[in-house]
């Protein structure tokens, strides 16, 4: 009865949760980074669409030699503030079918004071951003971000941090801020929530996406699996799109329809990417409307889904675990206390996710005391199309080339 309640406040705080959503970056490139002593490793990957944006005046893909020669003069490294002659030019190396990879490096006079610089590509597209993954000989290991504001970074931060001295309940607090900061993760939560009609129903749901975020969220972190980010958020969209479409489904008794509809515009976002528009593999795309449209026809079909969908929101929940990870990596993670720092940061995830829950049931509560609640169906109706529409809208907003 609680979950069912939880519906009926759920399009007041719709509202709120659009208005603060923002769009991601659609330009990115990764940097993995090896200091060894004194000498800098660098490998630079670049998507298809991001390497042609350095195309001629005649459009044609650009030469190796011209990216080579674009980096060489966008990205340096120094020491105590002196350049760092290059150990070796800037060189293609292999990559898959929907990248370009180039490798070079640099020797520093001084192993002391080492900063890695990278202006690549902000001329071009001002909301570019390159992951950075820093490695240095003591295994210390973080990820950071090139962005136009910061184009530069200290390799003293592969030592951790303030993370390093900070307390377990500060994991927990990052933990917490995490869920209440991010809208998509709400929003799936919300999803979550109106399609519990039952408090049982919710606990299978929250449950599979415990068990799922937790998984990947360490594998990640740890450095087991690294996916790339745009990847991710994209499908974190998706999940959002998804669990509105299968609201849709089952007030309509249509899930026929709606499957096929879903599986189609996967299909059309596959074609999108054999023409270009679309950076997310076919494959992956091909593979998600399959899996979407089988679990929304499965859905629509039995007389009691919660079970499934225990299953469902756990493969949800290994997509948004990444999500969570691409942010936490971004921070300067100290390597002797990842343990600690990953009990503590999924200990505050379900704090906030709990916490979220929980107020949407108190503050329903008081609505229908006061006679202010409107009927479920109409509020099921009205936010799971809403829900559809955000996650369609981030999806092709995060998956456009």
């Amino acid at each position: 009865m609680s979950a069912r309640l939880a519906a009926r406040f759920a399009a007041l705080l719709l509202l709120v949760w659009v208005g603060a959503a923002q769009a991601h970056t659609k330009s990115e490139t990764h940097s993995v980074w090896q200091i060894t002593g004194s000498s800098v490793h660098a490998a630079w990957s670049l998507p298809i669409v991001e390497a042609n944006r350095l195309a001629g005046p005649d459009g044609a893909p650009p030469s190796n030699e011209r990216i080579a020669n674009y980096l060489a003069a966008h990205v340096t490294v120094t020491s105590g503030g002196k350049a760092c002659p290059a150990a070796s030019p800037v060189r293609a190396t292999a990559a898959t079918a929907q990248f370009r990879r180039f490798e070079f490096a640099f020797r520093c006079p001084d192993p002391a004071n080492i900063e890695l610089h990278s202006s690549a590509f902000f001329e071009l597209v001002p909301s570019h951003i390159t992951f950075a993954q820093i490695e240095t000989d003591q295994g210390e290991f973080i990820e950071q971000l090139f962005s136009r504001d910061e184009q530069t970074v200290a390799a003293s931060a592969a030592q951790g941090g303030e993370l390093q001295s900070a307390s377990f309940l500060k994991y927990i607090e990052l933990g917490i801020m995490h869920i209440f900061t991010g809208v998509d993760h709400m929003s799936f939560l919300l999803g979550l929530v109106l399609i519990s009609r039952r408090l049982r129903d919710l606990v299978f749901v929250v449950t599979g996406f415990t068990l799922g975020h937790s998984a990947t969220l360490a594998l990640a972190v740890t450095g087991v699996i690294r996916p790339h980010a745009e990847f991710i958020d994209a499908l974190v969209a998706l999940t959002i799109a998804l669990i509105g479409a299968e609201n849709v489904a089952v007030a309509s008794h249509r899930p026929r329809t709606v499957a096929a509809s879903v599986g189609i515009a996967m299909a059309l976002a596959a074609l999108g990417h054999l023409l270009g528009f679309i950076t997310l593999p076919a494959t992956l795309l091909l593979g998600a409307g399959l899996f979407s449209a089988s679990y929304l026809l499965m859905s629509g079909q039995l007389r009691d889904a919660a079970r499934l969908r225990l299953l469902v929101t756990l493969v949800f929940g290994l997509i948004h675990g990444f999500g969570f990870a691409s942010d936490l990596l971004e921070m300067k993670l100290p390597p002797s206390r990842l343990a600690e720092l990953l009990v503590g940061f999924n200990c505050g995830v379900e704090i906030g996710q709990l916490t979220l829950v929980l107020v949407l049931l108190g503050l329903v509560a008081v609505l229908v005391r006061a006679k202010l609640a409107l009927p479920r169906p109409i509020v099921v109706d009205v936010v799971s199309a809403a829900l559809v529409g955000l996650g369609v809208f981030w999806f092709v907003s995060r998956s456009y080339g």
